[in-house]
């Protein structure tokens, strides 16, 4: 799941209003059906919208509508709000250099713009293979001054291995205590791990040559959570609190389109 922080993704019409003195407020997005004229309170806002079908089948508007409308209408910036929480909760996490540097993980996006993956865990086949495909597009990454990261939840031996066997271009950070993944609100869990769709893409990452790493995924930084961690990847900078891209990853192997990922920090 991507989320872009822009507000080119909505109509012209829906543009959100900047207004000050509002509280804030989190949309939540879903999928079930209103009928027609049914209201809806907001108890935060004391405010009640009638809604109307706009498009789709006689009667029934998708509730997605509702949200960009009320969005719309209270004038809730699309940006800023969801960067500035996340960049909050990101303000104390700490991550480490491959030479034991402790570094506050938004000053690696402070002063420039930056293309951020967060591995499942080091020893990861899909993670490996999510580093190959960003790498791949470096130079382009370069000519536009941005700069490509990958953090892993884990030691810094294990990031420090993870780099000499994969050779990634890019920096490499451990996050030890997955403060970042717990401040991005990363998923984990065996559902998401053992899923369908991650079986078929671990099959065609060794099809193509990439290799899980056993003795990584065996250590005890990986072990201690199970190995069933998520990632993700955003783009951020320049600034602490300019996070304008979020991908985060639904279950094992989940990498968005590269071309996402570009027109987000490159275009």
């Amino acid at each position: 799941m991507a989320v872009s922080l822009s507000n080119s993704l909505l109509p012209k019409t829906f543009q959100p209003k900047t207004t000050s003195n509002l509280p804030s407020a989190r949309i939540l997005w879903t999928s079930f059906t209103l009928h027609r004229y049914q209201s809806i309170k907001f108890p935060s806002f004391q405010r009640e919208l009638t809604v109307s079908a706009i498009s789709g089948s006689p009667g029934k508007m998708n509730l997605i509508l509702c949200c960009v409308c009320f969005w719309w209408e209270i004038g809730v910036e699309s940006s800023g709000l969801v960067a500035e929480d996340i960049a909050s909760l990101l303000d104390s996490v700490e991550v480490f250099d491959l030479n034991g540097k402790g570094i506050p993980i938004s000053d690696l996006w402070k002063d420039r713009k930056a293309v951020v993956a967060f591995a499942r865990h080091f020893g990861c086949v899909l993670c490996r293979k999510r580093a190959y495909y960003l790498a791949a597009k470096k130079e382009l990454l370069d000519a536009s001054g941005v700069a490509l990261v990958l953090i892993g939840p884990g030691s810094i031996e294990q990031a420090k291995t993870f780099s000499e066997q994969t050779k990634f271009k890019g920096e490499v950070y451990a996050d030890p205590t997955h403060s970042s993944y717990d401040a991005l609100k990363f998923v984990s869990g065996v559902s998401t791990t053992f899923t369908p769709k991650a079986g078929l893409k671990i099959i065609e990452a060794y099809m193509e040559g990439y290799r899980q790493d056993w003795k990584l995924s065996s250590e005890k930084d990986t072990v201690s959570r199970g190995g069933w961690q998520q990632g993700g990847i955003i783009v951020a900078g320049p600034g602490k609190t300019n996070i304008s891209y979020i991908h985060k990853d639904k279950e094992a192997g989940d990498d968005p389109d590269i071309e996402e990922i570009l027109k987000a920090c490159c275009s």
